[in-house]
């Protein structure tokens, strides 16, 4: 099979040459060629006709959000991944990227201490994103299931059961195209829940701060970045901070949030599977679990615990998945009720609610 032809983006030579290096080292990969700006990129692209891009935010004549709206206008398939700093300023240019139709980010090594130490981190997070992205079928990262397999995947799947007579909370796991889906989903909500709603998105520190504040714009649920110690409302959802795991427990208070810097799970924290094991525990079977978009296996081992404790989990199909990775693994270990293309999912989560929550009409949303 031919590599996938990646045209790499970056005004910086030290960058350049290691994520061109990084590229190099695979196999399955091939640099097409390189642009010290987004003007020389969009005259680059038709030139080398590459696979996929990663494309730098700041840059020097036409940054990387100016190039990207013009990508998308002429090339609106081509898979872009965008590069960032982990400060503010980089994040709300990535989540900007992001609702451009910026396929995906990397964050840009920085204080790690040594070439060596860039070179492991772009080798680990940006190589798996170019193949899953560029869906060639010989690295495809998420479960694929041939005509052969159907059968056994349908006989994985739960038998029915009597519908929950409540159902309290929504938990939702989402990662690689996660933002974007959760926008979609949140933009389509006619009516804040009445019950809450608790995520894992996995992103790094800041970000998820200002997703929070982009998904709280679009429509009438209110959302925020979680905080330890903060009682949940119904009507509201909380986003858990990068970099810290959220948990719910009991309290005086009502349901209470804990952030926590115990040890990654799945090489994330925060972890849809800390998350959903806690939510399991408290609210047994009145659990609604949604698991989105995303590479790895994340939110399979706690959408199991949902199941055992009587939850229903339902997952994104992989048609409407940028990866199906995730979501994959809950079909293909029977835990998925049901399997959803994105633009169902708002009805479904709020008929399902509307039709099994204690407070069964919006109007009755907390304050």
């Amino acid at each position: 099979m031919n590599p996938i032809r990646i045209l790499v983006v970056d005004d910086a030579v030290v960058m350049r040459r290691i994520i061109c290096q990084v590229l190099e080292g695979d196999p399955e990969l091939e640099v097409a060629g390189w642009a010290a700006n987004g003007r020389l990129a969009l005259e680059r692209i038709p030139q080398v006709n590459p696979d996929c891009v990663t494309l730098d935010v700041e840059m020097p004549e036409m940054d990387g959000i100016a190039a990207l709206r013009e990508i998308r206008k002429l090339f609106p398939r081509l898979p872009v991944i965008m590069f960032s700093t982990e400060t503010r300023q980089g994040a709300v240019r990535t989540i900007e990227a992001l609702s451009l139709g910026a396929t995906d980010y990397v964050s840009k090594p920085a204080n790690v201490g040594s070439v060596n130490e860039s070179i492991a981190r772009l080798r680990e997070e940006l190589v798996p994103r170019i193949k899953a992205h560029c869906r060639r079928p010989s690295i495809q990262t998420a479960p694929h299931f041939p005509p052969a397999a159907v059968s056994k995947v349908a006989s994985q799947t739960p038998a029915p059961r009597p519908a929950p007579r409540h159902c309290d909370i929504v938990c939702i796991a989402s990662s690689t195209g996660g933002p974007n889906a959760l926008s979609a989903i949140f933009q389509q909500l006619r009516a804040a829940l009445p019950i809450p709603l608790v995520l894992v998105q996995h992103m790094p520190p800041l970000f998820t701060a200002l997703l929070a504040e982009r998904l709280n714009s679009l429509g009438a649920c209110r959302v925020s970045e979680a905080r330890d110690g903060e009682a949940i409302k119904n009507g509201h959802a909380y986003i858990a901070p990068g970099g810290r795991h959220m948990e719910l427990f009991a309290s005086r208070l009502g349901t209470t949030v804990r952030l926590t810097d115990a040890p990654p799970e799945n090489s994330c924290r925060p972890a849809a599977d800390v998350l959903f094991r806690s939510v399991a525990s408290l609210y047994g079977p009145a659990v609604l679990g949604l698991v989105l978009t995303g590479m790895g296996q994340d939110g399979m081992r706690g959408g199991r615990e949902i199941v055992e404790h009587g939850g229903v989990v339902m997952a994104q199909d992989e048609p409407s998945s940028v990866v199906w990775g995730m979501p994959g693994s809950v079909v293909q270990h029977g835990l998925a009720e049901r399997v959803l293309g994105l633009a169902e999912i708002p009805h479904v989560l709020q008929d399902w609610v509307r039709r099994h929550s204690p407070n069964a009409s919006a109007e009755k949303v907390a304050s």
